[in-house]
């Protein structure tokens, strides 16, 4: 099978952690499965003007090999913010020429759109015009965010309703988009996996060694974007009261990540004299990041919204709870207090999980042969089911 997987939220030679998910799922269903992938990776058009921070786009490769797969980004025209309305036809306008180039040479015999927003919308379009199915991955945000914007939402619907298949990651992203008319029966659950080979544990002594933490101290470990919505204040402040309490005066807090909070943590970090305590280490290698798991006692993540995060499946892989709050998927993966805690997203509950956390004796073999059964072999097992039935169908012959 030929499949054209879209999105433009894919990794790059500049930014090799983007949507890193999406590259798994695709790299392990296509070797899995031996199918052909081609990926269509867009990338904003930016002039060549040498200011504004969206210029780095004009350093991504046109053609590049990530995985095995061929990964193709070309520039598309988006007018930001005011645009938003318009992105989904303006990917659409801007891709409609290089699909039919990869029509006639490579071939493909569905459309894998990954979000419904603006990657949904582009793909049905482009589904219509070289009659061919067309799958459509709804993640999280994607829905969560976009249905509360009327316009948007329209295209929402649009795009939702026309796709052979809508996958989701989580069954709470099921009910969501079946209010938004999608019929029940045209949509899959699909969790994301987690590859236990590159996550697997080290010993905590060695993991420590390697970053340089002491093997005496409770080491709290949050992985994530540095946005309002993963919480990462409310960590910051919950450990400002836990260091308060008898016998938690030794934690070290390691938070993994990048984005527009940082400024604002960093001056968190310092009005609450953290210091010491905490450490902001900015973006990691994927393929680097079972060492911070290994090393931490405890994997930590409070965001309001979420879709079925991975960095609590690689967490486990590397036999270290979570402490996470009921957001989205969440409780779909942390299904057993065998696994970690959940807490509400308040302070006072924070403080509670994390001293729950810490005083608990966990067995890591029981959460590693937990995450072992979330392999992307089992994932790519049903989308093969997913993606033959679509082809198959006589509307798409």
């Amino acid at each position: 099978m030929k499949i054209l997987t879209f999105s433009s939220l894919f990794p790059n030679n500049i930014a090799p952690t983007h949507g890193v998910f999406v590259r798994e799922r695709m790299a392990h269903a296509a070797a899995h499965n031996h199918w052909m992938v081609t990926v269509l990776a867009p990338v904003p058009y930016y002039p060549p003007i040498p200011f504004g921070w969206r210029r780095q786009y004009r350093s991504v490769k046109k053609f590049e090999t990530v995985d095995g797969l061929e990964v193709h980004h070309p520039s598309f025209f988006m007018i930001p913010k005011i645009g938003m309305f318009l992105q989904g036809f303006l990917l659409f306008v801007s891709m409609w020429n290089i699909v039919r180039r990869l029509r006639d040479t490579v071939g493909f015999d569905c459309i894998d759109a990954h979000y419904a927003y603006p990657e949904g919308v582009a793909g049905v379009l482009l589904g219509f015009v070289f009659k061919k199915p067309v799958v459509i991955t709804a993640r999280g945000s994607d829905i969560n965010v976009f249905q509360h914007l009327p316009l948007i939402r329209w295209w929402l619907r649009f795009a939702l309703r026309r796709a052979a298949t809508v996958i989701v990651v989580s069954q709470a992203l099921q009910g969501v988009v079946a209010e938004l008319g999608v019929p029940l029966d045209r949509i899959k659950v699909i969790p994301n996996g987690v590859d236990a080979k590159k996550f697997s544990p080290l010993a905590k002594v060695e993991a420590r060694k390697k970053l340089g933490v002491p093997p005496h101290q409770k080491v709290l470990l949050s992985v994530g974007n540095l946005t309002v919505n993963k919480g990462m204040d409310l960590l910051i402040r919950a450990v400002r009261a836990v260091l308060e309490l008898p016998g938690f005066s030794d934690i070290k807090l390691l938070i993994v990540g990048s984005g527009p909070q940082e400024e604002g943590l960093k001056q968190l970090i310092s009005e609450l004299s953290l210091e010491d305590q905490v450490s902001l280490v900015g973006k990691v290698d994927h393929a680097d990041l079972s060492v911070w798991y290994s090393a931490a006692d405890v994997s930590c993540l409070f965001s309001e919204r979420e879709g079925w995060p991975n960095v609590i499946l690689e967490s486990l892989a590397c036999e270290t709870p979570v402490l996470a709050t009921r957001a989205g998927g969440i409780p779909e993966i942390v299904q057993s207090s065998q696994f970690g805690l959940l807490v509400d997203r308040n302070h006072e509950s924070i403080v509670e999980g994390i001293q729950s956390v810490l005083s608990t004796a966990w067995d890591p073999q029981v959460i590693r042969q937990y995450a072992e059964s979330h392999s992307w072999d089992h994932v790519s097992d049903r989308l093969r089911d997913v993606f033959e039935s679509i082809v198959r169908r006589p509307s798409h012959a």
